[in-house]
């Protein structure tokens, strides 16, 4: 009996103290989640500072580390070839989530995924066929944002024509074109749409040479969808005297006589959330999230109210409604397009 009483003290004692440590062990976690989590930004080649993507992916970043007390990092890409060492460096960094900017870094961050199944990651603009149990994808409906500021280019220009530059030619950038022609075909207007594509993200003279080359062909409204190219395309507009339209954040103020509105990303918006669903514990591994109109996650720009008249703003707001209920199903390829028209 005496035997017994002892190895039942024991028992006792050891899940006491098993149950302490776990204790201890979940509140180190806990604090872990709201003061020592560390976030590493990986960059496209556009940079944090290229007025568009990538600067508003690091707003967010820098907006959590303000508000959820987390601690950030960016890695700047210089080149495609650097994305995959990049992703490698901030998880070495001990990093408790990496996101990657840009359909670009497909590739690194799953291979990334793939080696490290306890990492978390989060890409921006891509989602995959099988999507990584630790990947986070975040998309957005580009074409509707595209669709109203395409409405506003249809019902501004004064020559009939308008145009578009694109990056490079893919599902992203074609969802930006084909959703911007069908908002210019909806404006009730006869208008000619130009369009080119850049091959690049980065060369701001390239997007100037063809925005100038648009404007002698009597182009004077251009969307460009082309990150940091884009400046450039803003820049002739400046100097030509013609009207822009920004993308991904709001850059009236690349040229605030010119530039009559943007086609906004919140991308700012959802790597805040990603990074407060991290520090809540609900961290969306295997997800695809999406934001369109609805979830408030594209939209046009707040300045656009003071180069676009009030009537075609409410033109537009319409529209909107419409595209939230259902009304309208914006294009986001050719085939669609085609289809819609």
């Amino acid at each position: 009996m005496q035997i017994k009483k002892i190895l039942s003290l024991g028992i006792v004692l050891s899940l006491t103290t098993s149950m302490l440590i776990g204790c201890s062990s979940n509140n180190s976690k806990d604090e872990k989640s709201t003061q020592d989590l560390k976030i590493t930004m990986v960059s496209d080649i556009g940079g944090i500072n290229d007025q568009s993507f990538n600067q508003s992916a690091w707003e967010g970043l820098k907006m959590a580390e303000k508000e959820l007390g987390v601690n950030v990092e960016v890695i700047e890409s210089k080149q495609a070839s650097e994305y995959a060492q990049n992703v490698e460096t901030a998880i070495d960094n001990d990093s408790d989530l990496v996101i990657g900017i840009g359909f670009q870094m497909d590739a690194a961050i799953k291979d990334a995924a793939e080696h490290y199944p306890d990492q978390k990651f989060a890409i921006i603009d891509h989602s995959y066929e099988e999507q990584p149990k630790n990947v986070n994808s975040i998309m957005f409906d580009a074409e509707e944002a595209s669709y109203l500021v395409g409405l506003i280019a249809g019902k501004k220009t004064e020559t009939g024509k308008v145009g578009f530059i694109g990056g490079t030619r893919n599902p992203i950038i074609e969802s930006f074109e084909y959703g911007f022609l069908a908002g210019v075909d909806a404006s009730g207007n006869d208008v000619t749409a130009l369009r080119q594509y850049a091959d690049t993200y980065s060369d701001a003279s390239k997007g100037k040479a063809i925005a100038n080359q648009m404007h002698k062909d009597n182009v004077d409204v251009i969307f460009t969808a082309a990150g940091d190219t884009g400046s450039g395309a803003i820049e002739a507009a400046r100097e030509n005297n013609k009207m822009a339209i920004g993308v991904d954040k709001d850059q009236n103020s690349l040229a605030p006589q010119n530039v009559i509105t943007s086609a906004i990303k919140r991308v700012d918006m959802v790597v805040f959330n990603t990074i407060k669903d991290l520090v809540n514990g609900e961290f969306k591994g295997g997800e695809v999230s999406v934001y369109g109109l609805k979830e408030d996650g594209v939209g046009i720009a707040p300045t656009t109210e003071k180069n676009v008249d009030p009537e075609i703003i409410e033109f537009v707001k319409e529209q909107s409604e419409k595209i939230k209920n259902g009304e309208i199903k914006v294009p986001v390829n050719k085939e669609e397009y085609d289809k819609m028209k």
